[in-house]
């Protein structure tokens, strides 16, 4: 049962289950998602909103926050704030808060995964045996992961999550990010290409930031050897995927795995011709623990800050 003195919560996209449930016991939730006309909804409700939510994916347009007047707070499920307008916030004085700290290890585990997936060709050895060939042939030769070099775009904490496992892989680890991280005996490389050109895989950890957009174009392809992989667990938007489709065809570089794109859920359909790229529906951190705690860390955000207390995943 909902009264007048609850805190009034904009609910931008679905969330988990549990997180829902938390909401709707401690907040009046507005669902924007499940409004026809959210440009109506927003003229009649905007003014009673105090807090939204929204996932990393998602974000919330400038629009939408130019109409919630009383908006303070931007509680994100994840980590990633590309996709809202950071400067606007600041002017406006809205507090972001993602959740920091709780899915790294997922990330991490994941772009280990994909490495080792697609380098020695764990998909396609599951379908050979499957389809029969293996009664026939043998299956072709994969790539070897331990003692490779290692190139890791952005060493914030979950690059170095990512680190920190390669090294279990006897694999060098060498690494570009805006500064050099002094804490860190890994070899820093002063720009992206001479990072990639020493790279035998190169993983993508980097944020999604509008700089930051296309930033893995051809010329990155180029500079890489050919005999190199490419992991992508950041933001899709960090790779012309269009010159990644023309370096996997033309074998510019050996081979892509990949758990986000920049049009997704919609993934360009050449992809899938492909045998040396792996392909995955965003799932980074999509373990029944870590959206559990993604959850919690954003009903921690919204009580401190109806509370008046710190922030704990506050970036702004």
């Amino acid at each position: 049962m909902h009264t007048n003195t609850q805190p009034v919560i904009l609910l931008i996209a679905p969330v988990m289950d549990v997180l829902q449930t938390s909401l709707d016991a401690s907040y009046r939730v507005f669902r924007l998602y499940e409004q026809t006309d959210t440009t109506e909804f927003l003229n009649r409700h905007g003014g009673e909103v105090q807090a939204v939510v929204t996932r990393g994916d998602t974000g919330v347009s400038r629009d939408i926050l130019e109409q919630l007047p009383q908006a303070g707070m931007i509680a994100v499920f994840g980590v990633g704030t590309d996709a809202i307008d950071l400067s606007y916030t600041r002017e406006r004085g809205i507090h972001v808060g993602i959740t920091a700290g709780v899915l790294t290890d997922d990330v991490a585990d994941l772009a280990m995964g994909l490495l080792l997936a697609a380098s020695r060709r764990l998909c396609q050895g599951d379908h050979f045996v499957r389809t029969g060939q293996w009664e026939k042939t043998a299956p072709p030769l994969a790539t070897k992961v331990s003692t490779k070099r290692l190139g890791i775009l952005g060493m914030g904490n979950i690059g170095q999550a990512i680190a920190r496992r390669a090294k279990g892989f006897d694999m060098t680890i060498l690494y570009h990010s805006r500064q050099r991280n002094d804490a860190l005996d890994d070899q820093w490389c002063e720009d992206l290409h001479s990072l990639a050109s020493q790279s035998d895989f190169l993983v993508i950890a980097a944020s999604g930031s509008a700089e930051n957009s296309g930033i893995i174009n051809a010329a990155v392809f180029e500079a890489m050897p050919e005999h190199a992989w490419l992991i992508n667990v950041a933001r899709g938007s960090l790779i012309d995927e269009p010159a990644l489709l023309r370096a996997l065809q033309e074998k510019v570089i050996a081979g892509a795995a990949l758990d986000v794109f920049e049009h997704e859920p919609h993934v360009p359909e050449a992809f899938f011709a492909l045998d040396n790229v792996l392909l995955q529906p965003h799932v980074a951190s999509a373990t029944v623990e870590t959206r559990q705690a993604m959850s919690q860390s954003v009903s921690d955000n919204l009580a401190a800050y109806f509370s008046g207390r710190a922030i704990p995943g506050l970036i702004q």
